[in-house]
């Protein structure tokens, strides 16, 4: 039989469960209401990354302890994990230079992390700082042209089809290249970090925001 990997509804039972708390007490810790934590643990509803954010905050845990596994459970020899990623399903983050949707959040403990990214910012100028983080990416341009600038090259040109792979702790940006509008990116991160999910949440910052598709 395929094993079910956990429902966000199914975690944050978990995490109530191991605090002993009531759904009471879980939703006036962390200032959710209480049929929103109902609906949520029934797998009814979703929860945005601003709502995840609270929970972590209130609770004072990070917010990858929501998807982390059990430090007492065995690793098991072959995981056979399995995750289909849709976009409604995905955790979407908004900031002034990039809509962020993190692929397939119910995975924990992932050796990679797969973004598809639309792109806001038009010139470097706008895009402001170059973003460093952990770990190395791939970015694959799925619609329109990209801007790419790296700290130590010169800025490239991507079409649709085409594909970049730096060290992410380099800094980096992409923008829209001139007359392109959309642009589309899927990228992959990877890190020996295993928080590095929440490392690239965080570094967003206050200026995230999230939203529906």
């Amino acid at each position: 039989m395929t094993q079910q990997h956990p429902t966000l509804g199914g975690l944050l039972r978990a995490l109530r469960a191991r605090n002993g708390w009531t759904l009471k007490e879980m939703s006036q810790r962390c200032g959710i209401p209480l049929s929103t934590l109902s609906k949520v643990e029934n797998d009814r509803l979703t929860l945005t990354y601003d709502k995840l954010l609270q929970i972590s905050q209130r609770l004072n845990i990070r917010m990858s302890e929501l998807f982390a596994e059990d430090s007492n459970s065995p690793e098991p020899p072959v995981t056979a994990r399995r995750s289909i990623g849709r976009i409604e399903d995905a955790v979407r983050v908004t900031t002034p230079n990039y809509d962020y949707f993190y692929l397939c959040p119910e995975l924990r403990r992932k050796r990679m992390i797969p973004v598809v990214t639309r792109v806001r910012a038009k010139s470097i100028e706008e895009f402001g700082d170059l973003v460093h983080h952990s770990g190395e990416e791939y970015i694959h341009v799925l619609e329109g042209r990209a801007e790419v600038h790296t700290e130590f090259y010169d800025p490239i040109v991507l079409e649709a089809g085409q594909s970049v792979y730096i060290d992410s702790n380099m800094g980096h940006a992409y923008i829209a290249a001139d007359g392109c509008e959309e642009v589309v990116l899927l990228g992959v991160c990877s890190s020996a970090d295993e928080q590095l999910m929440e490392s690239l949440m965080h570094m967003h910052g206050e200026t995230a925001k999230t939203g529906t598709r």
